[in-house]
């Protein structure tokens, strides 16, 4: 059962959390952080399918966020806001990853969740023990392709095909323009479709 306190502080706004933050007050990051960390953390984990890095890297999105966060003018939400901040230290944590280790960083031996947070391809309902193997193998595959994408290109697909955000949103999200993100997107749709068509022709 919800105590006084807890329902009081769903109330609360974002914008009204974000000002008492600007002043200084921790107990009002800490709402926030609550209030966002399982969908930050979601995102993260489909970057970069590792659940200690993307723990890691929400922790360094929020740290960011609290040292940057007079710097919030209210212009978008606190959402989209700390979203383009997540997207950029998980890209450029990607980027160094992927100049590290001389190409793709997708890693074979790392085993698929069964259930994946935040992600909406999971299957709902109790399947067959082949379809169960068959769903885990296409997402397997998925997964795998997903990982061979440029940060930027995986960020727009993820957050287009997984968040459901629209086109604006996830410009704002990435600081780049509509026209950008349209051209991410069809890059990234193709080069999935190349590296997935035997899957599109069985499903």
């Amino acid at each position: 059962m919800q105590t006084e306190a807890t329902l009081a502080q769903a109330d609360v706004s974002d914008l009204d959390l974000v000002t008492r933050c600007q002043a200084g007050d921790t107990e009002a990051f800490d709402q926030l952080v609550t209030r966002y960390r399982t969908r930050v953390f979601g995102m993260i984990y489909n970057m970069v399918h590792s659940e200690q890095d993307a723990w890691d890297l929400a922790q360094d999105s929020f740290l960011k966020a609290w040292k940057s966060i007079k710097r919030f003018r209210g212009r978008s939400s606190f959402y989209t806001w700390i979203y383009r901040i997540v997207m950029n230290v998980t890209i450029d944590w990607l980027r160094k990853k992927q100049v590290k280790g001389g190409g793709s960083e997708f890693d074979d031996s790392v085993q698929l969740k069964h259930i994946e947070p935040a992600s909406k391809t999971v299957p709902k309902s109790e399947a067959l023990p082949h379809e169960m193997i068959e769903r885990r193998e296409i997402r397997g595959r998925i997964d795998k392709a997903i990982a061979q994408l440029s940060p930027e290109q995986r960020a727009v697909i993820l957050m287009k095909e997984i968040e459901e955000m629209q086109y604006h949103e996830i410009a704002e999200a990435l600081g780049c323009s509509i026209g950008t993100v349209m051209s991410r997107l069809f890059y990234a749709r193709k080069k999935l479709q190349n590296l997935l068509r035997d899957v599109y022709e069985n499903i």
